[in-house]
């Protein structure tokens, strides 16, 4: 990195410590040691949403061995593990891979602008810190900062929110230290958050209800199971992982396909094992049955059936209804019934942000991502030297931010070869699909929300995020780089 006053020369310039943004630079180390790169982190640590998130219970709902890295074995024979454990796991494969040295922290990147005169990228910094402004001039651009807001969780204005009378708090903004012993708990959602969140807070709390405006699809699953621990207890560990990573992304897509192919037979499976787990308890099962079909939204994977045990309990409860108002004693719903409460949860959701909220551009005219497509799903139509990571919706982010960063270092590689500086993906006379496919179909309403700003579909091979681990293997590792679409300069 060369410095002068306040402007840097970057090779690469890539935005995001979390697990795109090491994994990126974990390949780069092994793959093109000789390229110079920084990372930008707004935060004071690596980690991403691992870092940031700190609500009880949080952890992984997507298996350990295709959410670990693809280089670092998961030593560890559970399948889910506690946010905590995958904050270690980060760090140790970044201080492994000796990234640290190229991670400049507290940096929010404002916006990038590419300019086509001097081939490089102008990116706007602030330093939040000191609050000086930075510029780095990047040859290649490589945002690996998420898809949603760090700053601000979603959260619906709810009538009378003022007037209550206990602690309203935000899952993304968990106040460190909140005692909830012996309190009567609300916690407002249906998603991977809430259905940790109760059975973590029962233990303290008086009482926890989850209140829900629909149900969701809840599918529990072992912790550990017993062909995981004889391959770790007989193999080397690295052969160990990738067996038991193979067999879990296997599994996983087998049953992602099934739910497409045969959604009305696997409603009924999964609704059977919810009945199952759900004896003993005094909860419906009509708490848990959707009016949409597997996988049309997130499926979410509870360890060790941890949430019905709580339903079991008889400290946890469920309520499927609409908010009227929030009162000083807990919230009113619309068939009448009001639901006491001393801490009400808001787990609602995230905002979908793209590209870490900056501004991107070209020759200083903005990129609206809205009318973009993806490019083998790294690359943004029209825009030179530049990868946005978007991780799988159902499978594990990791296996795509891996993937992604296989194949820009290829890229690179290829344009090292031959002497090329530039390279943009052109669409052609390609159809645009105007659906949600690009984040895998689903109908959720976080999607739905910002489904204008989102980049577009193709109707064809490479301009159609397939959303498929064994199609994208191939396509970014195996074909070759420079197909049909790519234009170099």
């Amino acid at each position: 990195m060369k410095r002068h006053m306040n402007h840097f020369e970057e090779d690469i310039l890539i935005v995001g410590a979390g697990l795109s943004g090491i994994s990126a630079a974990c390949h780069l180390q092994k793959e093109l040691p000789k390229r110079r790169f920084t990372i930008l982190e707004r935060r004071t640590n690596i980690g991403g949403t691992w870092d940031l998130f700190r609500y009880p219970g949080i952890r992984s709902d997507s298996d350990m061995f295709s959410f670990g890295f693809k280089f670092k074995p998961w030593r560890n024979a559970h399948f889910f593990s506690q946010g905590a454990d995958i904050r270690d796991y980060v760090q140790e494969a970044a201080t492994e891979n000796k990234v640290f040295d190229h991670i400049r922290f507290q940096r929010k990147v404002v916006s990038a602008d590419w300019n086509s005169r001097a081939k490089r990228w102008i990116v706007k910094v602030v330093n939040e810190a000191t609050g000086e402004e930075e510029t780095y001039r990047a040859k290649f651009f490589w945002c690996c900062a998420g898809y949603y807001n760090y700053d601000k969780g979603y959260k619906p204005d709810f009538p009378g929110e003022d007037t209550f009378k206990g602690q309203i708090v935000h899952p993304q903004h968990w106040p460190e230290g909140l005692d909830y012993t012996g309190k009567r708990v609300v916690v407002i959602g249906s998603g991977a958050t809430a259905v940790t969140l109760v059975p973590s807070m029962v233990d303290k709390a008086a009482r926890v209800t989850m209140l829900q405006r629909s149900p969701s699809y809840i599918f529990s699953l072992p912790s550990v199971d017993a062909i995981t621990q004889v391959l770790q207890k007989t193999l080397p560990a690295n052969l160990a992982y990738k067996l038991n990573r193979t067999r879990t992304i296997g599994l996983a897509h087998v049953m992602f396909k099934a739910c497409k192919s045969r959604p009305a037979a696997m409603r009924k499976f999964i609704l059977k094992m919810v009945a199952r787990q759900l004896k003993g308890s005094t909860v419906d099962i009509k708490h848990f049955s959707p009016s949409y079909m597997p996988w049309d939204q997130r499926l979410c994977l509870v360890p060790d059936g941890d949430f019905f045990k709580a339903l079991r309990g008889g400290k946890a409860d469920v309520v499927t209804d609409h908010i009227e108002r929030f009162e000083p004693e807990g919230i009113r719903l619309k068939s009448g019934e009001l639901l006491e409460a001393d801490l009400i949860v808001t787990a609602t959701g995230l905002n979908v942000q793209m590209v870490g909220g900056m501004n991107l551009m070209k020759d200083g005219v903005p990129v609206n991502l809205g009318q973009k497509m993806f490019y083998k799903s790294v690359l943004l139509q029209d825009v030179p030297n530049a990868a946005v990571v978007l991780g799988y919706t159902h499978a594990s982010w990791t296996l795509k931010s891996d993937l992604a960063a296989g194949f820009v270092c290829r890229l690179l590689k290829h344009m090292d070869k031959h002497g090329l500086t530039v390279a943009t993906p052109h669409a052609g006379e390609v159809p645009v699909v105007n659906e949600l496919t690009v984040l895998g179909g689903l109908s959720s309403n976080y999607l739905k929300r910002v489904a204008d700003q989102l980049p577009r579909q193709g109707a064809t091979h490479p301009w159609r995020n397939k959303q498929d681990y064994y199609h994208d293997q191939k396509v970014l590792l195996k074909d070759p780089v420079d197909e049909d679409g790519l234009m170099f300069a």
